[in-house]
């Protein structure tokens, strides 16, 4: 029956202009050469388009509208055709609606709506509105495929309409040496947070972003349950370090003299806040005394270095603070609010100075544009050498503090595989190569690690030899394998014509990279590793596998300001998958491209 019906299709008339016929004719009714389905027909060929878009998208794409010359008198606006996809016109108009979407934060759907839709075709006439599924991954996705490696940070979170989240953002090297970081996904958890939930998320991204799992590198906070899904999956695992120093720190600030001197802080600025003359004397002192014009501020239970900015804060206006609080017209409304004694400023003092190292630690590991997984270990070192007790002139409140800190840091990173990962990863950096911080013996043996892996590299690729042969000069003649050759060959065979091995080429790179000086720490490593590149092939690409490894989850922390913007009680009723769509386009507008920011292309 079907080769009948196919028989006896008759084609369209050549007075049928459109394309799209090619794919039609006639049996009675129009049918579809390609599944020989039967579409109405009422003049024109939207029904035909249609089916093609719906049913055949493949075939569709070959489908392009065609422009007839038509007399300019009797030429109109429903006779021209529509704007091609792939048109400068129709890439910025789809541009344009991606940046509205993202910087807005509006659903996908509303390419959809009824209203949207009718501007836009009031705008431009010819401009076909792309479906929601236009705005794809496409992009984020083929910068991953390029990376040497990707590590991943993860962190949970709870919006304001009590749905909890777990956010997925990739970090990786291009081949230009930048540092890019893509948020990835962003799933609802409706269930516990346990280690076997989370374990899958892990997964489910890894999969759909086809990252290699045995070499994934996954860095999360300190908590049981993230230390257990990286188990469970046998991930390389990196624990936050500004998340180690927020619990060393928040052991220090439990100390009872501690704490009972914030609690003092916390009550005085907790008055300025609820008082609004409190406040407009403290404006009025703080231009007497010549301070800067600083509110005071509050510390937040969750965020130890929100306590050093209250003390410090304090400590920088307690000049006026104390003006404040002894006039005549702030006392009738803060009775028993009293400013701190000489005693208390300055244990205060000891405590911002105690606390003062593991503030700028923090502070490093929030860079996002320089690798930081190098700096923890010489940060670790450091901070373990500034808390050691024995100090002369301490007073017994700072060594409490210290001694706290000191102990608490001592108990992290102590596994031979967060130490390795860790060191390698120093000694790739340039500013950190000789792993001052380390016996002479460790230092051998991390730099042998670095030679053995670096060499590991080059096993995916034939050795090349040493000797570099101009591709313009004449032919190198065939050697004729002579008994000569047979019988003192390998006596008196050139050096220079003998391939080396990846592991000679490793270690004679990491003998001249050890000479080289050691770059400045106010330089950035991934710039030298750019001029570099050439003289350390081996090495260079071994840096990319572990430069690229943040050494915090503070940018997938990141994330939620953006988030609390796009899940707002106006918005409470965003589903999840509207809320990953978002904050995927908000956080990846931009892609780098030869080393410059411009907006991603939509495809």
């Amino acid at each position: 029956m079907e080769n009948a019906v196919e028989k006896n299709i008759q084609p369209a008339p050549s007075s049928f202009k459109a394309d799209v016929w090619a794919h039609f004719g006639f049996y009675n009714i129009v049918i579809c050469k390609l599944c020989k389905a039967k579409i109405k027909y009422f003049g024109n060929t939207t029904n035909l388009r249609t089916h093609m878009a719906r049913h055949h998208p493949e075939d569709a794409n070959e489908v392009q509208p065609k422009v007839r010359n038509i007399p300019g008198d009797q030429r109109t606006l429903h006779q021209c055709c529509k704007l091609p996809t792939n048109s400068e016109q129709a890439k910025k108009i789809t541009q344009s609606i991606a940046c509205f979407i993202s910087k807005d934060l509006r659903p996908y759907s509303v390419v959809e709506n009824e209203g949207f839709r009718y501007m836009l075709k009031t705008v431009e006439p010819r401009y076909a509105i792309p479906s929601r599924q236009l705005f794809t991954k496409k992009k984020v996705a083929e910068a991953l495929k390029k990376a040497t490696r990707v590590a991943l940070t993860s962190d949970a979170w709870t919006s304001r309409a009590v749905q909890s989240y777990v956010t997925f953002t990739a970090h990786y090297i291009t081949d230009n040496w930048e540092l890019e970081s893509r948020v990835l996904q962003t799933t609802a958890i409706n269930e516990s947070h346990t280690a076997a939930h989370i374990k899958e998320n892990i997964q489910s991204v890894a999969q759909e972003w086809q990252l290699t799992t045995t070499d994934l590198v996954i860095v999360t906070d300190n908590a049981a349950n993230m230390l257990a899904a990286a188990q469970l999956g046998n991930f390389q695992h990196v624990k936050c370090f500004a998340h180690t120093i927020n619990l060393t720190a928040q052991r220090a600030l439990k100390l009872p003299s501690v704490s009972r001197l914030l609690g003092k802080i916390r009550r005085i600025t907790g008055f300025f806040h609820r008082s609004a003359t409190a406040n407009h004397v403290l404006k009025q002192k703080q231009k007497l005394l010549e301070l800067a014009p600083h509110k005071l501020t509050t510390d937040v239970a969750t965020r130890w270095n929100s306590a050093f900015d209250m003390i410090d804060r304090f400590l920088e206006q307690q000049p006026a603070i104390c003006a404040v609080l002894l006039s005549a017209e702030v006392r009738k409304y803060g009775a028993g609010i009293c400013t701190l004694d000489e005693t208390d400023v300055a244990n205060a003092e000891e405590v911002a100075a105690a606390l003062k190292p593991l503030k700028e630690a923090t502070n490093i590991m929030s860079e996002e544009a320089t690798p930081t997984l190098s700096v923890i270990a010489p940060l670790h070192a450091q901070l373990l050498h500034e808390t050691k007790a024995g100090f002369c002139g301490e007073t017994a409140l700072a060594r409490e503090i210290k001694q706290a800190i000191h102990e608490d840091l001592a108990k992290r990173y102590t596994s031979v595989t967060d130490k390795n990962m860790l060191h390698i990863s120093s000694s790739l950096d340039p500013r950190f190569k000789t792993l001052p911080f380390l016996s002479q013996d460790e230092q051998k043996d991390i730099h042998s690690k670095v030679i053995a892996e670096a060499a590991t590299l080059e096993n995916e690729e034939p050795d090349i030899p040493n000797e570099i042969l101009d591709d313009e000069g004449p032919p190198v003649p065939k050697k004729r394998n002579t008994s000569l050759l047979n019988l003192l060959g390998k006596t008196f065979t050139n050096a220079r014509d003998v391939p080396k091995s990846a592991g000679t080429r490793a270690e004679e790179e990491m003998k001249e990279y050890l000479e080289t000086p050691s770059l400045s720490l106010s330089e950035d490593p991934l710039t030298w590793w750019r001029s570099q590149e050439t003289v350390f092939p081996l090495l260079a690409k071994l840096a990319k596998c572990y430069l690229c490894i943040p050494g915090t989850s503070v940018a997938a922390e990141r994330v939620f300001s953006t988030a609390g913007d796009i899940v707002t009680a106006q918005r409470s009723m965003l589903t999840p998958e509207h809320v990953d769509q978002l904050l995927f386009l908000q956080k990846n507008m931009y892609i780098s491209a030869d080393g410059k920011k411009k907006m991603f292309t939509i495809n």
